[in-house]
């Protein structure tokens, strides 16, 4: 007969959590739960923010995150799988990493999508063997709580990100210093 003690408990719980909450889609349908957050997460943009409908009809691609998850407490990471779509096709699945130390507590989940608006910047994104995102990405800002909108400067980026539907309490949403890493789902 097997005794368990409040240790043996405990770890066996963490375990079970840890593993049910790893969900890397071997097996599984995970390209189909990317694809219906993406669709989700598109609707709710275009409904929240009719702007980006411009960007995205003029983007040669764009690669949505439908939610990044972002914690830190000293230090802290972000972690989120999105999809790649060129028109109204998914093309490649991605993560999206970072880690960060510092004065940080907190945490969060939001939204983005990068519109690349230069085939160029699509292309090299593609060939990258991971790419991470840098200060010459320009962001698209909810500037009035209800319209988002890319100023005639900001549309002739080669990149734009737009990171919106924040919810947590950790101050701030970037995608500076982030890590795409094409998957499979």
């Amino acid at each position: 007969m097997t005794h368990l003690n409040r240790r043996g408990f405990a770890l066996s719980a963490l375990a079970l959590t840890t593993l049910s909450a790893c969900g890397n889609g071997i097996g599984g349908n995970g390209a189909a739960t990317i694809d219906a957050r993406v669709d989700t997460t598109l609707n709710f943009m275009y409904n929240t923010y009719p702007g980006t409908r411009d960007l995205a009809s003029k983007a040669s691609g764009m690669l949505v995150m439908p939610v990044v998850t972002e914690a830190g407490f000293g230090l802290g990471g972000s972690y989120g799988r999105g999809a790649l779509r060129i028109g109204d096709t998914t093309v490649d699945y991605y993560s999206a990493a970072a880690g960060s130390a510092g004065l940080q507590i907190g945490a969060q989940q939001f939204s983005s999508v990068l519109f690349f608006m230069t085939q160029e910047a699509l292309v090299d994104f593609r060939r990258a063997n991971g790419w991470a995102a840098g200060a010459d990405i320009e962001y698209a800002l909810n500037d009035t709580g209800e319209t988002l909108r890319a100023e005639t400067t900001t549309s002739l980026s080669p990149v734009i990100a737009v990171v919106f539907a924040q919810a947590g309490f950790r101050a701030g949403a970037t995608i500076e210093g982030t890590k795409y890493t094409r998957i499979i789902p």
